[in-house]
């Protein structure tokens, strides 16, 4: 997707999901211990974290102090009104514009990671909300990839043997994951592996991301295999 596909979606789903709010105190399933304030409360962090970054206010993580926490009945039009901030910022900066990052150290992993880390969090609100609605597509197979590429561990763990292939049943999209030495192989290809995998891009997405199971996909294979791959990943 192009920076301004990121920003669309970044402004559209945080829109929905400040939209999908209607119980601060409901309990979000997706994340277990949080009710929809927690979950409020921390994607706006997030975005004042990476708004910080990409506006050149700080340089890194040492630099960054943490927001005072809005009250309650001023959280949701915080959360918004940092939306918009965050999406005015990534919109004015080159994709290519030098940042630090985790991952790729420019703007436009920011704007990407904004957009992705958004889009599954409005999901978990609508969840909470009672409305399993699908990440919109063009920006789950996009979040595949960038899963594949950042979320795996920089090696498989000892013995770790799986190889997964991944297939969207809703459009173009497959991936196949093996262990490769000291790191991973990801590829496009249609072949056999330990496993495979088949559902929606936005339920492949939210498999990886572990907002639903292999109950909600069709396995095909090893099934343990799956749940041993999703286990690997580097997920807080």
């Amino acid at each position: 997707m192009a920076e301004l596909g990121y920003l669309t979606a970044l402004r559209r789903d945080g829109g929905r999901l400040a939209e999908a709010v209607r119980d601060l105190r409901a309990p979000v399933p997706a994340c277990p211990g949080w009710d929809v304030a927690e979950l409020v409360w921390h994607t706006g962090e997030v975005h004042w974290f990476w708004q910080r970054i990409a506006s050149g206010a700080v340089s890194g993580p040492d630099d960054y102090r943490e927001p005072s926490r809005p009250a309650e009945g001023e959280l949701v039009a915080w959360f918004a009104e940092g939306v918009e901030v965050l999406a005015g910022t990534l919109s004015a900066l080159d994709p290519a514009e030098p940042r630090w990052t985790w991952g790729r150290p420019d703007a436009g992993f920011i704007q990407r990671r904004m957009a992705l880390e958004t889009a599954v969090h409005c999901w978990d609100a609508l969840s909470a909300a009672g409305r399993d609605e699908p990440v919109e597509r063009e920006l789950a197979v996009d979040g595949i990839d960038e899963f594949l590429r950042f979320f795996l561990p920089d090696a498989p763990p000892a013995g770790f043997r799986t190889d997964v292939h991944l297939h969207a049943t809703d459009g173009p999209g497959e991936w196949l994951v093996r262990p490769s030495g000291a790191g991973w192989s990801v590829t496009s290809e249609h072949t056999k592996a330990t496993t495979a995998v088949r559902g929606t891009a936005s339920d492949l997405l939210l498999l990886l991301w572990r907002r639903k199971g292999p109950e909600d996909v069709e396995v095909l294979g090893d099934a343990r295999a799956l749940e041993e791959f999703v286990d690997v990943s580097q997920l807080n």
